[in-house]
């Protein structure tokens, strides 16, 4: 079978900055009015008061939506979204096209690769450009499998279970328990500049929760980089008497030290998570090295699939979890 070659790369964005309402699509902060994903949520922004009512008010939205598209010399076209709005289009179309346009559709590990090194100096430790080069990673995969005639995991070598389990994120997972998910993960709404007081009312809100959802649901807190590791600490061991899966993502990406002292501390049968906003391959192994119990890699973050799969190798070798985090309808495309 002779394959085709890459003809075209394309990009788009939506939403955004200079959206009047939210848009939603591959930038799920990207939000209307009322939407809980706004609503009053622990950031490392939450210290400074005009900031902590709505993540949008520092601008978490702006990026918007990028829509990247592939195009085979035979007409078959791959697609795929991610973070990155108009500065992910500027750097597809002025910058990474010259690795993807006369490749064969096969050749996806190469132009990873080429678009890797080619963006070092730019790129630092993952963000925007780790979200372009994910895009165009997944574009390319999606390419490649309509050419070939074989959905993605087939290609990566088949389903190794039958059923996936899924959870939803959300104020309220006794919804989520009522819709047949398996669990339900909430935002924490106080920080290390609440002091105990706002322990005590994040608390009090999964006790709430596993009154209402009873003994076996799954229960677990996503803290968004919010926290310290004292902080985090006495929250993960205040709510273990209601049994919480895991802590997630309780301090920023880089503070790997962090991570190793807050799950030596951690209570037992507690997970501890991170991963979300890590954008490298390196910067993964640096977090497995924490000892941490799940890792969380965005696939349209944190460099595509072609990442994804060396990071659960990674994890694999450490008998670690791997829980992608989902950011986009990246994640429930055919």
């Amino acid at each position: 079978m002779t394959l085709p070659k890459i003809k075209h790369v394309r990009a788009w964005f939506i939403g955004g900055a200079t959206a009047e309402q939210g848009a939603g699509g591959g930038d799920y902060h990207d939000q209307g009015a009322n939407h809980w994903i706004d609503d009053h949520i622990a950031t490392p922004m939450s210290k400074y008061k005009q900031y902590e009512q709505s993540r949008q008010s520092f601008g978490i939205n702006v990026l918007g939506t990028l829509i990247v598209e592939v195009e085979a010399d035979n007409g078959q076209t791959g697609f795929a979204v991610s973070t990155a709005g108009e500065m992910g289009c500027f750097i597809v179309e002025k910058h990474l096209n010259r690795f993807i346009e006369g490749k064969c559709v096969s050749d996806i590990k190469l132009i990873h690769d080429q678009m890797l090194n080619a963006t070092l100096y730019y790129a630092g430790s993952g963000g925007l450009v780790m979200n372009t080069i994910s895009c165009v990673d997944l574009a390319l995969w999606d390419l490649f499998g309509k050419v070939v005639g074989l959905p993605v995991y087939k290609l990566l070598g088949g389903a190794v279970r039958d059923e996936i389990q899924f959870y939803a994120t959300g104020a309220r997972p006794d919804l989520a328990q009522e819709m047949g998910f398996i669990g339900g993960k909430m935002p924490t709404h106080w920080g290390p500049h609440d002091g105990d007081a706002g322990i005590r009312k994040d608390v009090a809100m999964v006790a709430d929760m596993r009154e209402k959802c009873g003994p076996d649901f799954w229960l677990m807190l996503d803290c968004w980089m919010s926290q310290d590791v004292n902080y985090a600490t006495k929250l993960a061991h205040a709510c273990a008497p209601y049994n919480l899966k895991w802590i997630e993502e309780c301090l920023p990406p880089q503070q790997y030290e962090g991570y190793r002292e807050l799950k030596r501390q951690a209570p037992a049968g507690m997970m501890v998570t991170s991963g979300e906003h890590h954008g490298t391959l390196q910067s993964f192994r640096t977090l497995s090295e924490t000892g941490i119990d799940i890792m969380q890699p965005d696939v349209g973050w944190c460099g595509g699939l072609t990442t994804l799969v060396e990071i659960a190798a990674i994890a694999k070798a450490r008998g670690q979890l791997v829980v992608p985090h989902g950011s986009s309808v990246t994640h429930i495309m055919r």
